[in-house]
């Protein structure tokens, strides 16, 4: 054979395998967002200082469906979901109920959520080698459960549980509950002014309230010990909203759900109070609810 040819063929290969081994063709990281919830929301997304804006910056997303997002490496930011979301009547600007950005549009553009609103906060890695910090933050209060999950294995973060039925009477607005943080404006519940270090700013009651419905989410500014996750760089992300409200992995008929409302109308018709909690650690079940009417009338 021609030396020439063959070097040259030789040459043509290592064109072709060049970008295979010397880039990352997955060269950053994909946010996928799924809505398990009853009704539309609408994620809003807030950039870190420092970090590209990530486009869009707020988006509708149906009950059932999902969309994917991707960011570059070394990203870091903010994402939530606006519920109740409609322009006001008679008014131009478009608002939210919960984690409204006030920006009058889907678009939040560079705007953060208005508490109380429930957190998903990443740190992306630089490189493959680093690893990506995240969490899922109650710090600013809580509108609807989250679970974080990650692609590779690694350890999941969330919310899953209705805080709503669990959320004392002087945090609850709507079916949102406040941070204490939020409602009373107090340094020892914003960890500021002297109690702004992890010595001095310590669990309240209100904040072991949100800690024990949500284990692996942040209940106030120091949690960092048992809220925040790792993941080798690299890793994609699916974050779910209302992540109970159907079994994972099937949006479509529900003999739970059907039993809820077969239990509800029969309480209805005897004049009973319906009783619906959701019990913890059951993330993935439908059925890890306890229903029944309750012995008091209406």
């Amino acid at each position: 054979m021609d030396p020439l040819h063959s070097s040259a063929k030789i040459i043509l290969y290592l064109t072709l395998l060049f970008p295979v081994f010397f880039f990352d063709r997955g060269d950053g990281t994909t946010f996928k967002f799924v809505n398990r919830c009853g009704e539309t929301v609408w994620p809003g997304i807030l950039s870190n200082a420092g970090s590209p804006q990530l486009q869009p910056t707020g988006f509708e997303l149906a009950s059932a469906s999902s969309r994917s997002l991707q960011a570059p490496t070394g990203w870091s930011g903010r994402f939530w979901a606006r519920t109740g979301c409609s322009a006001s009547s008679g008014i131009a600007a478009w608002s939210c109920a919960t984690g409204d950005c006030g920006s009058g549009q889907v678009e939040c553009n560079g705007a953060g959520a208005a508490p109380p609103a429930t957190l998903a906060e990443f740190t992306l890695a630089s490189s493959s080698a680093a690893q990506d910090f995240y969490d899922v933050s109650l710090v600013d209060g809580y509108n609807l459960p989250v679970l974080v999950e990650a692609s590779r294995g690694c350890a999941a973060a969330g919310c899953v549980v209705d805080m709503s039925s669990r959320c004392p009477a002087e945090l609850r607005v709507g079916e949102a509950c406040r941070s204490a943080c939020d409602a009373f404006r107090k340094p020892e519940y914003c960890c500021s002014g002297a109690y702004a270090s992890p010595a001095t700013c310590r669990p309240t009651p209100y904040s072991q309230v949100f800690k024990a419905a949500c284990p692996k989410s942040y209940s106030y500014a120091f949690d960092d010990p048992t809220s925040t996750f790792t993941c080798t760089g690299g890793a994609d992300y699916t974050i779910t909203f209302c992540p109970d409200s159907v079994p994972r992995g099937n949006f479509g008929f529900s003999s739970c759900l059907v039993l809820f409302e077969v239990i509800k109308r029969f309480c209805f018709i005897f004049n009973f109070d319906f009783d619906f909690n959701v019990r913890t650690g059951r993330r993935n079940d439908a059925c890890g609810r306890r229903m029944a009417c309750k012995l008091g009338h209406r």
